[in-house]
Formats: structure tokens, C-alpha cells, sequence
């Protein structure tokens, strides 16, 4: 009889893995996924839209188009987990049984819980480019700013993919200095972090490129509210930052069926499992990857991928009865695009901070990290392709390994 294996969440991570793990287990597996809609974002898009790059149709799919013949796909919401019954409840009544259960149901949005950021100016001077809506709706607002304050402003942490609030204002000064207006425009980046980026070797590069760019940079801000009406940031601190066009990246959460299941999720909402072999801490049968994980580590659709390895093998071997393989290391490589055609490539894992050197081939590249330039920003665009064809069928990206690398990259200690 088949191993049922139920994966909630048809996005990056629960996409690769039910397509992995079909292709590994075949019969043995009766694989089904769960969302709640057909809509497949690639999520990097958003990114580009506010700057008219790219069309927003392009970048949504169909969620059941992208999975293998053989697996099932169905929508619904789910109200919760039953790990002691091995089941999973949705919110119309339903009931499916599981033998294996993969959280990959990522990360949501929460900009209700700042005070304020969905009140009065929410979609018309306030915006995030984390959805697709809001991206579209920002890209309207950008093309008739005219000049005045633009804050980026990271709410909390941790958020989806930490670098594109930083990637946005990098983008920022470039599109206006496109349109001849960038001396009327002060962009100011607002983080609650004590610096640009939590890297300390990334953190002093990302930090001179704003100053590079004039980009002003306010730290350890905690937003606490918001006034849309009067264009006012507020921290909890009562300190106050003035806006006229906001870009806001919303705290982020996990999904709450997470915690609605008694011992799945932590305090967030994030899937707490063994960070080595994703494993689940409050059932052997439940594993989970990529952003509806508690991982000490970037939620970005590198680390979904990377995880993916690691997750298929360790559904098979407790399938079989076998050790689990604590194989994951925290492998995470980013894209930061810098504007004027340019990017930077990070490379990095659990224990190891971005270093120079060369990627995917140690010592060859073609791509320098930690360095800008025009070949890491065409791998960002030829991504997308690349994400539909083989990330998310399962394939292996060629000459790129699941486990980080320190060959090729110079561990020579940069001064500060």
C-alpha cells in the first residue's frame, strides 16, 4: 500500500519537494498538496513591477500545472493539525489522513497588526511590493511621485527574502535618476536592525553602496504605528520619521493553523523542526522547509531549494526506517540587485558569514560574490526562467549543490 504523504503549501518549497519526492518514492507514494487557491506568484517579479519592469500576468501560474502526473492536487483551507491522529482538518469539514506530513505553506503578511499601516493612505501612499496588488499599485504611485520623502521601512524581522527591502531603494535612486528627478527625491531606509543587513561582512558593503547612493539609513527603528493621513512613522519609542510616499515591508507570520495545532509552531507561527534535518520537533512524521520553518536562516526560495535535498532523503528514510541525515547546513545564496544593470551574489550558510570569491565553480565562477556586476544581474533576471523549468520541477540547478561550498571563496579575515 501507497505512503500517504500530504504537503500543505503549493509554493516554492511544497512544489520542488512534492515533485522530488514523486520522482524518488513513485508507487510508493500517494502524494497530495493542499493550498488555498491555483495561483502560483513567482515572488521575485515583485520586485521589478513598481519599476515598470515585467508583466504582472507573467508571473502567476498555475499552482496544479506545476506539479507531476500522478500527484493530487486540491484547495482548501486548513483549520488544523492532528499529529496524534496523523491528520489534517480543514475548515469546510474536511478530514485527510496523512502517513508523512511537509509543511511548506511559507509565510504570510500581517500589515493589520501595525497600527495603522492598513488605515487611511493604505494603496495610495502607502504601499508593500510584497504582494502582487500592492506592486501593481505602487508601480502607479511611482510614476506620478514627483519628488519628496520616500521611506523603505522593514517593520520587523524576520520577513521574506531580508535583502529586497535594500534591493527596492538601491532600485529606487536609479529609476529616478532615470527620469531626471533624483535630486527632488530623498529615499531614506528604516530597519530595525542595527544595521543595513544582518551580515556583518554583507552589512559593509550593502552600507556604502547607500552612502554611495545618498540613501539615508535609520537604525534600530521599531515601528509601532502608523499615520497614513499626516505621513508620520512612529516608533515605539515615540520616535517619528515623516513620509510622502511609503514602501512598507509588514510583519511577517506563519500561517494560523500552525497555531491552532498544539506544539507545530513557535510564538510566530513558524514550524519549529531540527534545523539539520527538518525534521519536526512535536511528531517524527511531520518535516517541514523553506519560509514555515523556525530556521536560524535567510526565508528566501534559495534556502526552499537547498532544503528540498534534505527533506526528500529524510522522508525516505523514515519511510524505510532508516537514521535521518542531518544534512542541511544553512546553505542560503542571494541576488542583490543594485541598479544601473548591476547585482551583487551572496553566498552563505549556518556558520559561515558572505565571503569574495567566485560561484557556482570555486575559483571559475563566471559569477564574483560580494562584488557588483552585469553577470550577477542577468543571473537574477535568467532566474525566472530557470524557477519554472527546473527549480520547481525538482531538478538539480547544474553545478549548483545543495550544501555551501567554502572552496573558492577567499576566508582571508576583512578588516572593519
Amino acid at each position: 500500500m501507497a505512503n500517504r504523504i500530504v504537503i500543505l503549501g503549493g509554493g516554492t518549497g511544497g512544489t520542488l519537494a512534492a515533485n522530488r519526492l514523486q520522482r524518488t518514492l513513485g508507487e510508493h507514494a500517494q502524494i497530495t498538496v493542499i493550498d488555498r487557491d491555483d495561483h502560483h506568484v513567482y515572488q521575485p517579479g515583485l520586485l521589478l513591477l513598481p519599476f515598470g519592469e515585467g508583466d504582472p500576468h507573467r508571473l502567476v501560474r498555475s499552482r496544479r500545472a506545476q506539479l507531476r502526473p500522478g500527484i493530487s492536487f486540491q484547495t482548501g483551507e486548513v483549520e488544523q493539525v492532528d499529529t496524534q491522529a496523523g491528520s489534517v482538518k480543514l475548515s469546510d469539514g474536511g478530514e485527510v489522513p496523512y502517513d508523512v506530513l511537509v509543511i511548506a505553506s511559507g509565510a504570510r503578511l500581517l500589515p493589520e497588526e501595525t497600527e495603522g499601516l492598513t488605515g487611511p493612505g493604505w494603496q495610495q501612499r502607502s504601499f508593500t511590493f510584497y504582494t502582487l496588488e500592492g506592486a501593481i499599485g505602487l508601480r502607479d504611485a511611482l510614476r506620478d511621485f514627483q519628488g519628496g520623502r520616500l521611506v523603505v521601512n522593514v517593520v520587523d524581522m524576520p520577513i521574506k527574502c531580508p535583502v529586497a527591502p535594500l534591493e527596492f531603494s538601491f532600485l529606487a535612486d536609479w529609476y529616478f535618476r532615470r527620469r531626471g528627478i533624483r535630486e527632488r527625491v530623498e529615499i531614506s531606509f528604516v530597519t530595525p536592525l542595527d544595521g543595513a543587513f544582518t551580515k556583518a561582512t554583507c552589512n559593509r558593503e550593502l552600507s556604502g553602496l547607500l552612502e554611495q547612493k545618498g540613501i539615508s539609513v535609520t537604525t534600530e527603528f521599531n515601528t509601532g504605528r502608523v499615520d497614513g493621513e499626516a505621513g508620520r512613522l512612529v516608533s515605539w519609542d515615540e520616535r517619528e520619521i515623516d513620509f510622502d510616499l511609503l514602501v512598507s515591508v509588514p510583519l511577517h507570520g506563519g500561517f494560523e493553523y500552525v497555531s491552532r495545532s498544539p506544539g507545530l509552531g513557535d510564538d510566530l507561527g513558524f514550524v519549529c523542526v531540527d534545523r539539520a534535518t527538518l525534521q519536526a520537533q512535536v511528531a517524527p512524521n511531520v518535516f517541514a522547509l523553506g519560509d514555515a520553518t523556525d530556521v536560524p536562516t535567510s526565508k528566501a526560495g534559495s534556502v526552499a531549494h537547498f532544503q528540498g535535498e534534505t527533506l526528500v532523503e529524510n522522508v525516505r528514510r523514515f519511510l524505510a526506517g532508516e537514521p535521518l541525515v542531518p544534512s542541511f547546513d544553512g546553505h542560503t545564496n542571494c541576488f542583490i540587485e543594485t541598479g544601473f544593470h548591476k547585482a551583487l551574489l551572496i553566498d552563505f550558510s549556518y556558520d559561515v558569514e558572505p565571503l569574495p570569491g567566485r560561484y557556482p565553480i570555486p575559483g571559475v565562477g563566471p559569477l564574483p560574490l560580494l562584488r557588483q556586476s552585469y553577470l550577477n544581474h542577468a543571473g537574477k533576471i535568467g532566474f525566472q526562467w530557470l524557477y519554472w523549468n527546473v527549480l520547481l520541477p525538482g531538478l538539480d540547478l547544474p553545478g549548483v549543490g545543495s550544501e555551501f561550498q567554502i572552496a573558492g571563496k577567499d576566508t582571508t579575515p576583512i578588516s572593519a
